[in-house]
């Protein structure tokens, strides 16, 4: 039986799963007192995402990927600061890994693509968000749009470089 929610997509992936990020602005999406603590200046307290963490150890000790590609452009909101600085560096300690498509000053090559989850190739979990970012949910496609989403990441990572070589240059 195909999975129907993102919980079951990530409960029996086998090798890999891929996010695409598209937006600026998640923060209505969850871990809302972890973001209004960075819009404070308060420092990242010790077990900010340790579920996540957890959850990444689960899959990525065992030879599993995640991956993720988010495109933005610069200057980096709020929260993308916020989600760059303390999330992505936070989750790399969980074996995922981090790739940035900037296109500040140039065209999105993805322009109009949701974000979604791609898992093990062959099944695609498209997120929906409303206007505001906040998170109404995934919808499971059938397999029969994987070649899609896959074009979709392939055209992502060509096009993106590690998180660390991107932050060296343009973090905060």
């Amino acid at each position: 039986m195909a999975p129907k929610t993102l919980g079951e997509l990530f409960d029996t992936f086998e090798q890999e799963a891929f996010r695409l990020e598209m937006l600026d602005d998640y923060s209505k999406s969850g871990n809302t007192q972890a973001y209004e603590a960075f819009l404070d200046d308060e420092p990242q307290p010790a077990d900010y995402n340790e579920d996540w963490v957890s959850e990444l150890l689960s899959h990525t000790s065992r030879g599993k990927r995640i991956y993720r590609v988010h495109i933005l452009s610069r200057p980096l909101t709020s929260y993308l600061r916020f989600e760059l600085g303390w999330g992505y560096q936070k989750n790399a300690t969980g074996g995922e890994e981090f790739f940035i498509l900037d296109v500040t000053g140039k065209p999105n090559p993805l322009e109009g693509v949701p974000d979604f989850w791609l898992m093990d190739n062959a099944t695609p979990g498209v997120m929906n968000y409303s206007g505001d970012g906040s998170f109404l949910g995934v919808e499971i496609l059938p397999a029969e749009r994987a070649d899609e989403f896959r074009a979709y990441r392939d055209t992502a990572m060509s096009h993106a470089v590690a998180f660390s070589e991107w932050w060296a240059k343009h973090g905060e």
